[in-house]
Formats: structure tokens, C-alpha cells, sequence
């Protein structure tokens, strides 16, 4: 886990370079809401930048949310958060930078060492409650505490991505009839579709400790509608964890929230049971243990060496104000822009006359005369613009071939790409199947045209009409990508066994639809009750 190629990856050919004067150094990951990249402040202080996902960033009232969580979220200030330094919600993209923490997250370092001992998981609660204690006291929830949302740093946790979650809620990103948060570390009320408060994050708390002391969620594996189902209906196996934990457990898991303990109730609890640890700070020691060795950050990227000497001022990324005003400038500047442009196209129209009056100024169909060329035919090119940016640099090059040969180009505009339509949370099993047409349609049985069945030696992909192919190497599949892949395919069928969570699947569909499907989660051990669940992305008629 600590060898640097296992934690920052190369940058990819789609991967910016720069982020608002951001220079990326590295790949941290990548989640539903956006990539995370390595970067360094101009003081050469670690970051994390967050780049926001297309399909969210589109979406107006996911800007307006963000934006509103952003400006709370810098308000926090705790010793157990990671602090949010910068962000821009109106952005293109949008993005965020808060201080890189080098350590694993809670779910890397239980996958590597296997479940904490009491002692660190005392530790481990009293950090995560002092973490909620400085996150509610700025009117935030965090709806969406994990093990991979709480980073191990050297001299303790700290709780990450605090109230983004809300951000995406209500987008179409959300609008799919599902819950925001993780399935295996909901409360009941959230579980039920119902508001989430302080104390829903109180039980997220209890469920993510339990992870790190079981090495397993508390509620157990399997789809997330039957994990939800027992959050819901059922009460914890308390049995399950260790005994000096239980009596806390038992509080902060009750089904009631407002039997629930309080964040300052948890601290004061663990404090207490961790005795003369507490007050000699006995934490680092268990903290170095878990986190395992120094974690060596790659070097800030160096600017590029300019062609010319440049004044010794040192440049700084522009503020969010100043890029606000540039903002707000281009459009002025483009307005004077094409107002001189159209005083020249006039001067040069008068310059064309030859005195005789308007009237022989223009032919009877309304072109200019004086365009055109000696066989009669308009040697201008018929587009409103030739500054259209929604025009392709294709298009570009073939506009001016056709002139170059001496006709015109097409008067229709070159055709945009379609719109990604994404499914955040696709669900794929014996009994249920999914079709591109609607995939929030839930097809029951076998009738819907992507299906997953285990029918001998290993799980697959099975469709009448739809092609698959798997994506290998790293993360990041694109249209264009899939759509190349795509273009001769002829596998109705795709074995899963080289699958694995985040693994990427391209799809094309009868009707020319060309679709996504990431791999969140893959449990094929017990075929009997097997399943596949996902984010789908979708272009309609890309193929």
C-alpha cells in the first residue's frame, strides 16, 4: 500500500494538467462524485483536488448545492478533518482542493492489517466524534461516513468529503429513485428516504468502527437492498463485536435517533475507557502502527520553462473573486469584439459599391453581387459563423477542403455529441435485468436485454442485441474510447471471472446507443445469490 506507484498514478492522456493554477503532480482515485489528483500549493504544502464529474457539473442545481456546501465546509476547522482550502462551484469543471493526508483510508488499512485491536478503535471513535462535533457545529451533515471517508494519518483519523454528498442530491446524477450514502453505513431513517440530521451521522460512526473492529460491515454483505432491508427491520448483532465496546454500540446504533448518543457523549466515553492513555497521548504509537510507514509525496510539478525572461514577480493562482470577474468580463469583451467586426464588415460592403445605389448592390435572390465568383456560385461560405465553438475541428477541415475545391460546405452545423445520461446505481442478479431503452425501468426475470446469470462455471453478461467488451488497464473510459472498441464487436456474451470491483465495461445497444458500466460492487462467490450493481453512463445514438 505505501509503495508511491500503489498511491499516485501517472496522469492519463484525459487527465488535466492544470486545475485553476493547480499543477497536477498525480491520479489519488476516483469516486462517484469526481476524480482526485496530487497537488501543491505555491508554498509547496500537498493537496487534494477533487474535479467534479461532467454529468454533475452540467447540472444547475448540483452547482447551486455544491457551491452552498462548499462555503460551510470551509468553515470547518478541526483536528480531525481535512481542512477544504479552496474550490470554485461555478468552475469548468467545478473542483476543490482541501490538505492532502498521507495515509491509507480506514478500508485500505483493514484490507492490509485486518480488524483494529479495542484500544484503536476507542482511538478511532473518539477521533471520528471530535471530527463530527467541529462538522455539526457549522450546520452540516455528512450523510455519507464510511471506512474509505477516513484517512489514517500518522498522528490520527481524519473524516473527509463532509457534506459533499447533499450536493448531488436532487441532480439528475440522483434523480433515480435512490438514496444518497452507502447502503452498508445508513441509519434507518436515511435508509427510508427520510431527513438526515446529526444523529444519523452518529450511527454511520458506529457502523464504520465496527468495520474497522470485525474487518466486515456490521449489517453483513450481499445486494445493498437486502442490506438495507435489515438495517431497517432488524436490529445489530451485537454479539459480534467485541464485549468492552458493546455498551457504546448499543447506544449509538439505536433505531431511535434521539436515544442516540451525542458526539460529546462518544468522546467523553472512549476517554474514559482509554484511561492514562488519553491524558499521556498515547495515540500516535497506535496510529504509526496502523498507517504503516512515512508515505514520501511526489515533488510539487515545476512551471514550465518560459521561452522568454519573465519579471521575478511570482505568479499565483487567481483568487475565486478574480476568476468570477473574468468571468463576468468575457462577455463584455466579446460584445466589443463583434460590434468593431461588424463597423469593418460594413466599411468594406461600402468599399464594394459601385455608386450605383443599393438597388444594383444586390441580385434579385438577396446574396451579394460582389460575392460572387465568375461561374455564378457564392465563393462565401453559407455558415452564420465560422467562429461557432460548438463547431468541430473536423468539420473546420473539411469546410475548407470543400472550398478549396471549389464548392461550398454544408450549411447544417456539425453534429453535437449527445449528452451522457447517467444511473448511478444499477442492479444486476438473477432477477432482475436491465434494458438501455429505460434502465430505471426495473425488468423483471429475464426479460430485459443486459442480463447476469452464474449458469455453470462462473458469472457473465448475457444479451440478445447488446454487445459487450471490457475495458483493461486504468481507469477512465470515455465515449470515444468505447465507441472505437465498439465499432466491430460482435460478443453478446462477456465472461466476468477477469471483472472485479471498478472494472469497466463498454456496451452497445440495438438502437445505436453506446453505454458504460462501472463495477462498484462484484459478489459472485455464492452463485445462488450472486449480483452485480454499478453506475451505468449512457449516449444515445453514439454509435
Amino acid at each position: 500500500m505505501n509503495d508511491v506507484t500503489d498511491i499516485f498514478k501517472p496522469l492519463q492522456a484525459t487527465d488535466p494538467s492544470v486545475v485553476a493554477g493547480y499543477r497536477l503532480a498525480a491520479r489519488l482515485g476516483a469516486g462517484g462524485m469526481g476524480r482526485v489528483y496530487l497537488s501543491h500549493t505555491r508554498g509547496g504544502r500537498p493537496v487534494a483536488i477533487k474535479v467534479v464529474r461532467p454529468e454533475l457539473a452540467d447540472d444547475p442545481d448540483f452547482q447551486r448545492r455544491f457551491g452552498r456546501e462548499i462555503r460551510a465546509a470551509q468553515r470547518v476547522r478541526g483536528a480531525y478533518t481535512a481542512e477544504l482550502i479552496d474550490a470554485d462551484a461555478e468552475g469548468v469543471p467545478p473542483w476543490l482542493a482541501t490538505l492532502y493526508v498521507p495515509g491509507p483510508s480506514l478500508a485500505e488499512a483493514v484490507a492490509r492489517r485486518g480488524p483494529l485491536s479495542v484500544t484503536a478503535v476507542l482511538w478511532l471513535m473518539a477521533g471520528m466524534a471530535e471530527a463530527l462535533q467541529a462538522i455539526h457545529a457549522e450546520g452540516i451533515v455528512h450523510r455519507d461516513l464510511k471506512p474509505s471517508n477516513v484517512l489514517l494519518a500518522a498522528d490520527g483519523p481524519r473524516v473527509i468529503d463532509f457534506g459533499i454528498a447533499l450536493a448531488a442530491d436532487g441532480t439528475a446524477y440522483t434523480a433515480t429513485g435512490h438514496t444518497v450514502g452507502t447502503p452498508a453505513y445508513m441509519a434507518p431513517e436515511q435508509a427510508s428516504g427520510e431527513e438526515a440530521t446529526p444523529t444519523t451521522d452518529v450511527f454511520a460512526l458506529a457502523q464504520t468502527a465496527a468495520f474497522a473492529a470485525l474487518g466486515r460491515p456490521l449489517y453483513g454483505d450481499g445486494p445493498g437492498v437486502y442490506v438495507l432491508y435489515r438495517i431497517v427491520h432488524s436490529g445489530p448483532d451485537l454479539d459480534l463485536l467485541p464485549e468492552p465496546l458493546r455498551p457504546l454500540f448499543a447506544r449509538c446504533l439505536a433505531a431511535d435517533p434521539a436515544e442516540r448518543a451525542t458526539p460529546a457523549e462518544v468522546v467523553e466515553w472512549c476517554r474514559q475507557r482509554l484511561g492514562a492513555d488519553a491524558d499521556a497521548g498515547g495515540a500516535p504509537a497506535v496510529w504509526r502502527e496502523i498507517s504503516g510507514p512515512e508515505v514520501v509525496v511526489p515533488p510539487p510539478v515545476p512551471d514550465p520553462t518560459p521561452a522568454q525572461p519573465q519579471p521575478l514577480i511570482g505568479w499565483l493562482p487567481p483568487t475565486r473573486a478574480e476568476r468570477k470577474n473574468r468571468r463576468r468580463r468575457t462577455p463584455l469583451i466579446m460584445a466589443v469584439g463583434l460590434a468593431g467586426s461588424a463597423l469593418l464588415v460594413t466599411a468594406l460592403a461600402w468599399l464594394g459599391m459601385d455608386g450605383k445605389g443599393w438597388g444594383d448592390f444586390r441580385d434579385p435572390s438577396g446574396s451579394s453581387a460582389s460575392d460572387t465568383g465568375p461561374a455564378g456560385q457564392s465563393s462565401a461560405s453559407p455558415r452564420g459563423s465560422s467562429s461557432d465553438s460548438s463547431d468541430s475541428s473536423d468539420s473546420t477541415a473539411q469546410g475548407a477542403g470543400e472550398q478549396a475545391a471549389g464548392t461550398s460546405p454544408s450549411s447544417s452545423p456539425s453534429p453535437r455529441e449527445p449528452r451522457p445520461e447517467p444511473y448511478p446505481l444499477v442492479m444486476l442478479d438473477a432477477k432482475n435485468s436491465v434494458n438501455l431503452k429505460n434502465p430505471d425501468e426495473e425488468a423483471k426475470g429475464r426479460t430485459g436485454d443486459i442480463r447476469f446469470g452464474c449458469p455453470s462455471v462462473g458469472c457473465e453478461l448475457r444479451s440478445d442485441t447488446s454487445v459487450f467488451l471490457q475495458l483493461y488497464g486504468k481507469p477512465g473510459g470515455t465515449l470515444d474510447e468505447c465507441r472505437r472498441l465498439l465499432k466491430h464487436g460482435k460478443n453478446h456474451r462477456l465472461p466476468l471471472a477477469g471483472a472485479a470491483n471498478g472494472s469497466e465495461i463498454c456496451i452497445k445497444g440495438p438502437s445505436g446507443d453506446i453505454a458504460l458500466f462501472v463495477i462498484s460492487t462484484k459478489s459472485t462467490a455464492m452463485p445462488d445469490i450472486a449480483f452485480l450493481q454499478g453506475a451505468l453512463t449512457i449516449w444515445r445514438g453514439a454509435a
